[in-house]
């Protein structure tokens, strides 16, 4: 039994933020019922290629929307008619959370708002994820990640500096503004559940893409409101910790990751260069950072005199944070990873399965289970409205004759 098997989650997201929160939490063991409009479904079902095929080469999921709904149920409710709206509410009697990511005020005229709900179900946590939060002056905003990005400061310490080959901002390669509010909401999901626990009471959690955008630049918006010094584009190089980046080694590019004045000591007379340790311009990490533009290029040298296993093999010797920039097919081939069963398989409904990645989460004694892959549109609808809402099949049957749902 997952730690979370006693949640019922109603998941009205789709893209990317509110479908990861939510694949958290059924990972956790939460029953998570994907409510999808009939037809068409979450946007990343046609979001591809590559997709998933059949024996016959048939598309059967986007590899998108495989990434970010598995332990789900597929339920198809079309919620702009009124029969579906009534269900949504039905269902929300229910469940112990609902997590929503349409526009601010969306989700009111469909009587389907926190503010509705809650005369509902007053214990009810209700998490609403959007691009800018539910106050504000840009709160009307449409917000995706790219455009969050931009906007939170990441692209402007992301990329080659201005004035060398390649410079200017450049975009992370995931969706990571996406991905981070997905844990956010996850953390204060959690909390919102752990204060119904103690008081009976629900609330409303507000989460912005920009808001954790710049939560997340850390130590970046650390520096900047203690320094009032704008930081800088470095490219793979640390503004805080020399040498902490990328190099080129003999035949392959690696990533050196020194910490401490001891690491570094080890990492000279590793190099062959012991009395660069003792030079008082590199003896400790200030003066590094100050005389980086002296250091590294000596650096650069040492490093590109031997082959990257060379290196490799002697920094973990070393006890020096070191190792390859990897491609993704070596990511998956690493077998620390294949130890760590970051690669899996699901069950898909017909008896065949889809590759996916693990849940990084590992607990003792509530492991993630990983149940099912992510549904087909509407897989579970007859079933959840039979369990949930109590209807028999003529019910069911009428109300897929007026398309008010799908399955």
């Amino acid at each position: 039994m997952g730690a979370l098997s006693n949640i019922r989650v109603l998941d009205l997201t789709r893209i990317l933020a509110g479908p990861w929160a939510t694949q958290i939490l059924a990972d956790l063991g939460a029953e998570v019922i994907k409510i999808e409009r009939p037809g068409s479904g979450d946007d990343t079902r046609n979001w591809g290629p590559p997709y998933l095929t059949d024996a016959d080469g048939n598309e059967r999921a986007s590899a998108y929307f495989l990434s970010t709904n598995r332990n789900k149920d597929s339920v198809a409710i079309d919620i702009a008619d009124p029969a579906g709206r009534a269900l949504i509410q039905d269902l929300v009697k229910s469940c112990d959370v609902v997590v929503e990511n349409f526009k601010v005020g969306g989700l009111k005229k469909y009587g389907l708002d926190y503010d509705t709900l809650k005369e509902l179900k007053p214990d009810l946590v209700y998490c609403s994820i959007t691009g800018f939060g539910q106050t504000g002056p840009h709160a009307s905003r449409a917000g995706y990640d790219f455009l969050i990005q931009g906007l939170g400061g990441l692209m402007s310490v992301t990329g080659q500096p201005d004035g060398t080959p390649g410079g200017g901002p450049v975009k992370v390669g995931v969706a990571l503004a996406d991905i981070l509010t997905g844990l956010y909401a996850a953390i204060g999901i959690l909390a919102a559940l752990r204060h119904r626990d103690a008081t009976g009471a629900g609330q409303h959690v507000d989460l912005s893409l920009l808001d954790v955008q710049a939560a997340t630049l850390a130590n970046q918006a650390s520096s900047y409101l203690v320094s009032g010094e704008v930081p800088a584009r470095l490219g793979n190089a640390h503004p805080s910790i020399v040498p902490y980046q990328a190099f080129a080694a003999a035949d392959g590019h690696m990533i050196l990751a020194i910490g401490n004045d001891g690491q570094f000591a080890r990492f000279c007379a590793l190099a062959g260069a012991p009395d660069l340790a003792d030079d008082p311009r590199f003896a400790t990490n200030p003066k590094r950072v100050e005389n980086r533009n002296i250091l590294v290029p000596v650096l650069e040298r040492l490093i590109a005199a031997r082959p990257l296993d060379w290196w490799v093999n002697e920094l973990e010797k070393a006890g020096i944070a070191g190792g390859p920039i990897n491609t993704i097919d070596r990511v998956f081939a690493n077998p620390q990873l294949q130890h760590r069963q970051m690669a899996i398989e699901l069950p898909l409904a017909d008896g065949t399965t889809a590759p996916a990645v693990g849940s990084p989460l590992k607990l003792s004694a509530t492991p993630v289970e990983y149940k099912t892959a992510a549904p087909a549109l509407g897989e579970q609808t007859k079933d959840v409205l039979r369990r949930l809402v109590d209807l028999d099949d003529a019910a069911l049957a009428a109300l897929k004759t007026n398309g008010v749902i799908g399955g």
